[in-house]
């Protein structure tokens, strides 16, 4: 499968079907799609998917990683100002304590380099999520698919995975210096006026 990380695409019918299913009612969902292909819905999560919502930035660079360098993503989508990555159910459970021992054992290396994670919210049993419209939205929206599901039994990363794709996104963009940490309590003479 190839990335479809860099273009908007719309969701197939089998797609539909299988976002359909998450809801009470998937039919009416389904038909309120036919009618409106450019309505966004509200869907639960937990039962056919769980959503780790990431800030924009750090979302994009957890999709470039889990495509360079992993297995890929399930459905990914933006939303106002933040990355949709559609997972396994029960990763909202689990996700979150994986991310607190991994920060964990981040602050006790010898570098003092700790790639830190932003928060992730994690979206599981109890809670609903807004899903863009079917149709490709109009270029510049703040709701879109950037992984539109094509089939009805999509993969889901799990919450090892996510956190793997996290880590490995901070770590990513964390600047490297090859000069000593500032002192803070030094004193700083502008040199420019000496005569």
């Amino acid at each position: 499968m190839s990335s479809a990380c860099d273009e908007t695409i719309g969701v197939t019918p089998d797609g539909a079907t299988w976002l359909a299913s998450a809801g009470t009612y998937p039919r009416s969902t389904l038909a309120l799609w036919e009618e409106r292909p450019q309505a966004p819905v509200v869907l639960p999560c937990g039962s056919v998917f769980d959503i780790v919502s990431a800030p924009a930035m750090f979302g994009r660079l957890m999709l470039d990683r889990l495509w360079s360098e992993g297995p890929g993503s399930g459905p990914v989508a933006a939303f106002r100002g933040r990355t949709l990555l559609f997972a396994a159910p029960g990763t909202a459970q689990r996700l979150p304590s994986l991310l607190e021992w991994e920060e964990w054992s981040a602050d006790g290396r010898r570098d003092g380099r700790a790639a830190t994670v932003p928060p992730l919210l994690c979206h599981g049993t109890g809670d609903a999520v807004t899903v863009p419209a079917l149709a490709p939205a109009l270029e510049g929206a703040s709701t879109r698919w950037m992984v539109a599901p094509d089939t009805r039994h999509p993969w889901l990363p799990g919450p090892e995975i996510l956190l793997w794709a996290a880590v490995r996104a901070a770590r990513s963009a964390v600047r490297i210096s090859i000069s000593p940490p500032q002192d803070q309590d030094a004193k700083v003479y502008d040199v420019t006026k000496r005569r």
